[in-house]
């Protein structure tokens, strides 16, 4: 398949991107990491906590979409796919405790974080405030599920049904793990107690609420 010119790229809608991927087109999987990545290490650096580790979930997960791309079966957004990866690939990190040495390949297609045509700026996720410190700590304490509940919804700003896609679960569960999660967060947050409500758990999300 002929690929076309980065102007092209740029206007074709996520699922045309990946059939051209898997059509063959060396280019289309590019457009795609260049237009999801920054969402995807925030959802990395909020569940990991630690740069280096969200950056290898955040490689992890985009070789994990190259491979499995012909697998992807449209029902879902594209963008929808890729987070449920990412949430999977830092599920994984947290269950194994320790970060997994890097395996360098041959590949030059599947090197896509590295590829100078796709550098960019991403957020600096060590300049974080006191506050969002002691939040990332507090979630630190709760089960996986009730923790990637709360980031997706909380501090990333999906909507419930957008969360129960990504975590593949019932909306119903999404609200569940939310509530349980944030009742045992409030004695870690008490100390951000401000005098008109509870803890500010959602305020480390910054800029990173969806419009």
């Amino acid at each position: 398949m002929n690929t076309v010119t980065d102007a092209v790229q740029e206007q074709l809608p996520d699922k045309e991107l990946l059939s051209r991927h898997n059509q063959g087109d060396q280019y289309a999987f590019g457009e795609i990491v260049k237009r999801h990545r920054e969402r995807m290490w925030a959802v990395a650096i909020r569940v990991l906590g630690d740069p280096e580790e969200a950056s290898d979930a955040v490689q992890d997960a985009f070789l994990s979409a190259f491979r499995a791309a012909h697998r992807f079966r449209g029902e879902a957004m594209v963008s929808t796919w890729l987070h449920r990866i990412v949430v999977n690939a830092c599920h994984d990190r947290l269950r194994r405790k320790m970060v997994r040495p890097a395996v360098p390949t041959d590949d030059a297609n599947l090197d896509i974080l590295s590829n100078e045509r796709l550098k960019g700026t991403v957020p600096d996720p060590t300049n974080r405030s006191d506050s969002a410190i002691d939040v990332h700590a507090a979630l630190e304490n709760l089960p996986t599920e009730q923790r990637l509940a709360l980031i997706l919804v909380d501090m990333l700003g999906y909507r419930v049904d957008e969360a129960a896609e990504i975590l593949d679960v019932a909306s119903g569960t999404v609200k569940s793990r939310c509530a349980r999660g944030r009742a045992r967060l409030l004695p870690y947050l008490s100390h951000l107690r401000n005098p008109e409500g509870p803890a500010d758990v959602t305020s480390p999300r910054g800029g990173d609420r969806r419009s």
